[in-house]
């Protein structure tokens, strides 16, 4: 890792590392989030799903 930073300082890219590094970074951020956003969905469709079945089963019968 060390020589990859010497290679980028010694051109004068540093600041593109550090670009790259930030990219990185929010794209997994970003990621994670929408991992986790995929995961809430899932979990209040299942309890949407469990409340009509319990509604199914002891709901109001005519």
């Amino acid at each position: 890792m060390d020589r990859l930073i010497e290679i980028f300082a010694a051109r004068g890219d540093l600041a593109h590392l550090a670009l790259l590094v930030w990219a990185l970074a929010a794209s997994a951020l970003a990621w994670r989030a929408v991992g986790e956003l995929t995961a809430a969905a899932r979990r209040f469709d299942d309890f949407v799903r469990e409340i009509a079945r319990f509604n199914a089963r002891f709901g109001d019968e005519p």
